[in-house]
């Protein structure tokens, strides 16, 4: 799909693009945890993860927190004080959510540098129903997007489709990664085709070129989002998660979405350097396998997040990504608890970049 294709008048149209993650932010958004469901057995450990987060997160750009009240606030504030964070460095928003998956309730931000250099910003309002309805009420969740911009004044675009920040991933220059397992799943938008699915992303997100991978990772209850499978590193580069044990049931089907990946070229035409790491080691809960994947790190401005579950495997990720990140530094930050919840690190923030040029 080239950029002539984008519907008159569409956000796209006008110049707004998505930008990749690793591209300079203004801050990084997170939902703070308050369903003790969500974590059967483990919650009382959650809040001190997103405390972890923060921390390295203000190091080098603004964390905004969603909480549904003064009150709220006050005992997250108590909380990062303790950990001795700045401070100045958190914004604290009174949007109430019903859970904490920010990835997926929250916008997902476009950028537009038409006039003059200096790039506007704006946000896309999907429409959120829980990963097809699985996890009712979600009324709250849903609203986060149009508060956000209300309070904001920026503008706002809405789709009318249903669509997670989790379960796209962006190199900057047009070219977009997605699964099959998800965005056709008829849990989410059943009235659509796979060509009208990819016209709302091109028209929305200044989308050019799409990557299908198959299916997600056992234990993913987002039916197969891609930031538990494949990331874009640089716009010619991904890491994919693959299961080196053959008598593991992630095995074949990440070898499908390996052997996919190695097809595939990048926006210029060029191969896609496709890297790889192995999957953690089996993790459960009662019997349910859980979706811990090496995938599902944050790149923020001058820190790489990762999520990391005591096991020796960690190395090998800590040490892959220090090396595709020089200038920034890499972070474990054990998730053993926060995937009880069924997702970690990249699934509770999401990206505001900046309206500015760099510096």
């Amino acid at each position: 799909m080239s950029s002539s294709q984008f519907t008159p008048g569409s956000p796209a149209a006008q110049g707004y693009r998505m930008p990749a993650e690793w591209e300079p932010h203004e801050a990084t958004w997170l939902s703070w945890p308050h369903k003790l469901e969500s974590w059967p057995g483990a919650f009382d450990e959650v809040p001190g993860v997103f405390v972890q987060i923060a921390k390295q997160l203000s190091r080098s750009e603004l964390v905004r927190i969603n909480v549904a009240d003064e009150a709220f606030a006050s005992r997250v504030r108590k909380l990062l004080s303790e950990a001795d964070i700045d401070l100045s460095r958190i914004r604290f928003h009174f949007n109430p959510t019903n859970d904490a998956w920010m990835r997926d309730h929250g916008p997902i931000y476009v950028v537009n540098a038409a006039d003059g250099g200096k790039k506007r910003r704006a946000l896309i309002d999907w429409e959120y129903n829980a990963w097809g309805g699985k996890y009712p009420p979600f009324d709250l969740d849903n609203a986060v997007p149009s508060r956000i911009a209300a309070e904001s004044g920026e503008e706002r675009f809405v789709p009318g489709i249903v669509m997670e920040g989790g379960s796209i991933e962006v190199d900057g220059k047009g070219t977009l990664l997605t699964s099959e397992a998800c965005l056709l799943n008829p849990n989410r938008n059943p009235s659509l085709s796979k060509q009208e699915i990819e016209q709302k992303l091109s028209d929305y997100l200044g989308i050019t070129r799409f990557l299908w991978l198959g299916e997600g990772i056992i234990g993913d209850d987002t039916d197969g989002h891609i930031d538990d499978l494949t990331r874009f590193i640089d716009p010619h580069t991904v890491l994919t998660v693959i299961e080196p044990d053959p008598t593991d049931e992630n095995h074949h089907l990440l070898q499908d979405n390996l052997d996919r990946l190695q097809t595939m070229r990048a926006f210029d035409g060029e191969p896609l350097r496709v890297l790889s790491v192995p999957m953690p080691l089996p993790m459960d809960y009662e019997g349910q396998r859980l979706p811990a994947s090496y995938a599902n790190f944050y790149m923020a401005n001058k820190v790489v997040l990762a999520a990391v579950y005591g096991q020796e495997r960690d190395r090998i990720l800590l040490d892959t990504l220090q090396e595709l990140y020089p200038t920034r530094e890499v972070v474990g930050i054990n998730c053993t608890r926060l995937v009880w919840g069924l997702g970690a690190i990249h699934c509770v923030t999401q990206q505001q970049p900046a309206s500015e040029p760099e510096a």
